[in-house]
């Protein structure tokens, strides 16, 4: 059974209700202001205004890919449809962001955290300009590798806020900064709409007949996100402070290299280091891989356009902010990160595997609402777990090595999901993402001994 949900988002009371949760949002946060350490202020609106650049693109990815690539193409006697046609798109970016994130890890450890971020920065600025003017689905893969080579740096974000704050504050430190991004998702796609929108109208001028207006029209959503990558970068360059104390370690024993860092993972996996890293990783694919066929999903389905799609994710960015701002640190007070990370666990393989059994509006808001709890709880303990057990030295180091191994399973999670869309069904996706995430219940265990253990600095 279908049932034209698109049709639905497009009703004025649906609308209202939307602006009536935007408004509760902005009024949470502002509320909650209070509460957040000035040092992280800065950094928080630095994620959030290139979180809201990213989640004007990535949304109408795959409708791009669609009106550029059609229904796939054929290598040899093999069709690739377009579910994997996405898949692929996603995956670029993440192959890229995974050979880079050591490397940034690495960098920042020794040159500081404000250099890695101002480069990010400006890649993806460059990036978002590809997107936009992108006339084949070749620039469209150019645009996802120069964006994923500059944007290794969610580590260096991360032992950004772990500089900053104590230990046992870190989760909540992690969630202020994942409300301030997942705002970026709840009004990024909105801004997205309003750019396709006002692109429209630039197209129509003179009737359609000018090719520069129509180019222009055309690249409005991407040329919005890098305008506001520049901004980004003239605020991170005046107001971001350096977090990391540089040189301080030089006279200590030498840092593991990424290669080692990333062997030791491999090779010892069952230290809790490696496996808080391995359960980062699987989940964050399984997540991934859902989101790359979520947009194709809803459209076949549901009805979604390029042009509704946007209040989806501004339903998911919504819950994630408050569950983060108004949860997530009475629950780690109350529940501790171990236990918490496992019930996020449960939470996220609840809501993948529920979602494509959903068939109403209702059901369906109901369902996809377990995805940005279990995420909420997962990822911040986890990477607070992490910073707890790493030497403050190789703290960079680390989170890039965990968004390495997170961008392995980003790599192979979108494909499995591209071709199982394709070719097994449109719920199997869903199905295996919360199996997989599931399983990590296995490796959760037994973390608690690990919480009240610091990170061993060598001074």
């Amino acid at each position: 059974m279908s049932l034209d949900i698109g049709s639905s988002l497009e009703s004025p009371v649906v609308r209202a209700m939307l602006v009536l949760l935007g408004a509760a949002l902005m009024y949470t946060l502002l509320r909650e202001l209070r509460k957040i350490p000035a040092k992280l202020m800065v950094l928080m609106a630095t994620a959030f205004l290139d979180m809201v650049g990213l989640l004007i693109v990535i949304p109408i990815l795959p409708f791009y890919a669609r009106r550029l690539g059609g229904e796939g193409f054929v290598i040899g006697s093999m069709h690739l449809g377009i579910g994997t046609v996405v898949a692929m798109l996603v995956s670029t970016f993440t192959v890229a962001q995974l050979l880079s994130a050591p490397v940034w890890g690495r960098f920042s450890d020794r040159f500081g955290r404000r250099p890695a971020l101002l480069v990010a920065l400006g890649a993806s600025a460059i990036a978002y300009v590809i997107f936009g003017f992108a006339s084949s689905l070749a620039l469209l893969f150019i645009s996802r590798i120069v964006q994923g080579a500059g944007g290794g740096t969610v580590g260096v974000i991360q032992a950004y806020v772990a500089d900053s704050v104590e230990p046992e504050q870190r989760a909540r430190g992690l969630g202020w900064l994942s409300a301030a991004t997942n705002l970026g998702v709840a009004l990024g796609p909105v801004l997205g709409s309003f750019a396709i929108t006002l692109g429209n109208k630039v197209c129509n001028l003179q009737g359609g007949e000018s090719p520069a207006l129509h180019s222009v029209g055309h690249a409005m959503p991407g040329l919005f996100a890098a305008l506001l990558c520049v901004v980004n970068m003239a605020f991170a360059w005046r107001y971001l402070r350096e977090s990391h104390q540089l040189g301080e370690h030089h006279a200590t024993q030498k840092p593991r290299s990424s290669r080692e860092a990333v062997l030791h993972v491999v090779q010892h996996s069952g230290e809790p280091a490696s496996r808080l890293i391995w359960i980062y990783a699987i989940s964050m694919g399984a997540f991934q891989g859902v989101t790359a066929v979520l947009a194709l999903f809803l459209a076949d389905r549901f009805q979604v356009t390029e042009q509704t799609i946007g209040y989806f994710f501004m339903y998911i960015g919504s819950i994630s902010v408050f569950t983060r701002v108004l949860l997530l640190g009475k629950a780690v007070d109350r529940l501790g990160e171990p236990r918490l990370s496992r019930i996020g666990v449960v939470l996220l393989a609840v809501g993948l595997g529920a979602m494509p059994l959903a068939r109403t509006l209702p059901v369906l808001a109901l369902t996809v609402a377990f995805i940005p709890l279990g995420t909420a709880f997962l990822f911040p303990c986890v990477t607070a777990l992490l910073s707890r057990v790493i030497s403050s030295r190789e703290r960079g180091l680390y989170m890039g090595v965990q968004q390495s191994f997170g961008g392995v399973a980003r790599i192979i999670a979108p494909l499995w999901a591209g071709f199982a869309y394709d070719n097994l069904g449109i719920g199997v996706p869903f199905y295996t993402s919360a199996a997989v995430v599931l399983a990590t219940l296995l490796l959760g265990f037994g973390l608690e001994q690990y919480v009240r253990r610091e990170p061993v600095a060598s001074r």
